[in-house]
């Protein structure tokens, strides 16, 4: 398995690639089609408080959904033990998914399966990297005005709203955009309180009327209940 460590504000020592590249036996024990681990390492300058000040992203590339994790800590060394314990936890159940899926028994629910992770951060994953480095970095360094706003583009990928809810929870996003697959719209699962989802759609043919629907997660028909 392929391993990439990056540092952004900070330099990445022989001891901290070694150390990351002792973990790497755990992951192929959960996941088996992983082709690369990526690791990122950020420093904040101007963090407000010191134990902030160093972050880990680790993200996990292959055939299958993009699995992420990341934390924050003064020492680096700590900040990657976390996020890579929230990894671990993450391949975890995502194997274990996997396993009810595709045998008899009745899936876990979203709420069970999920109850033990970390909230998920705001910060930008590993995978959605600058496409210019050398741009980004002399941007922080310019005086500008302190509100950013930054446009990302993805292919389009179509999947049910259930899958699109599996998909967030597997990269720690407080939500999810995808194209569903009962309605062909453009739409955006989001976590809600108490381990609830919500979904919204754009519909440019739609009435003025807010509709709305409920229904439990990967009900045997899918019908809103």
């Amino acid at each position: 398995m392929e391993m990439n460590i990056t540092g952004r504000n900070v330099t990445v020592s022989d001891r901290f690639r070694e150390y990351a590249d002792e973990k790497t036996d755990k992951i192929g024990q959960l996941a088996s089609k992983v082709q690369r681990l990526d690791v990122k390492v950020t420093k904040e300058p101007n963090a407000r408080q010191a134990e902030a000040q160093l972050t880990v992203e680790i993200s996990v590339v292959g055939s299958g959904p993009a699995i992420r994790a990341e934390a924050k800590a003064s020492d680096k060394f700590a900040a990657f033990d976390t996020a890579f314990t929230k990894l671990l936890e993450r391949l975890r159940r995502a194997r274990d998914r996997r396993k009810v899926h595709h045998g008899r028994q009745t899936p876990k629910a979203v709420f069970q399966a999920t109850s033990t992770l970390e909230p998920a951060s705001s910060s930008l994953p590993l995978h959605e990297e600058t496409r210019n480095g050398q741009e980004e970095e002399a941007a922080a360094n310019a005086a500008a005005s302190p509100v950013e706003i930054r446009r990302k583009v993805f292919p389009t990928e179509t999947m049910t709203v259930d899958d699109a809810v599996d998909r967030m929870e597997l990269v720690g996003h407080p939500f999810y955009l995808f194209m569903d697959a009962d309605t062909g719209s453009c739409s955006v699962v989001y976590r809600r309180r108490q381990w609830n989802y919500g979904v919204i759609t754009l519909d440019e043919n739609h009435s003025d009327v807010e509709t709305v629907e409920t229904r439990h997660y990967r009900d045997a028909d899918g019908a809103p209940a």
